[in-house]
């Protein structure tokens, strides 16, 4: 199964890690840190040009990378998106 985080960009629902709220999250060092080292290292994809307000974290199991994914969608819309896929 895909999930759609926004734009047109779709990640592959096996390779998610996990789905973060981008505001509440960022509050602590370590996010920040992490998310300004994937953006260092080029992982970080931006699934659309508006405000982010979520991040998706995948580890594509074929190159052993991973990536980064900012979306203007809700974290709470991608989990509900997330969980109908699971209910099909």
């Amino acid at each position: 199964m895909y999930l759609h985080i926004g734009n047109g960009y779709t990640v592959r629902s096996c390779d998610i890690v996990g789905i973060f709220d981008i505001e509440n999250t960022s509050l602590a060092k370590s996010t920040r840190d992490y998310l300004a080292n994937a953006e260092r290292l080029g992982r970080v994809v931006y699934a659309g040009m508006e405000m982010p307000k979520s991040f998706v974290v995948c580890f594509d199991r074929k190159s052993l990378e991973e990536k980064v994914y900012v979306s203007q969608l809700a974290c709470a819309t991608l989990l509900g998106r997330a969980n109908n896929y699971r209910k099909l």
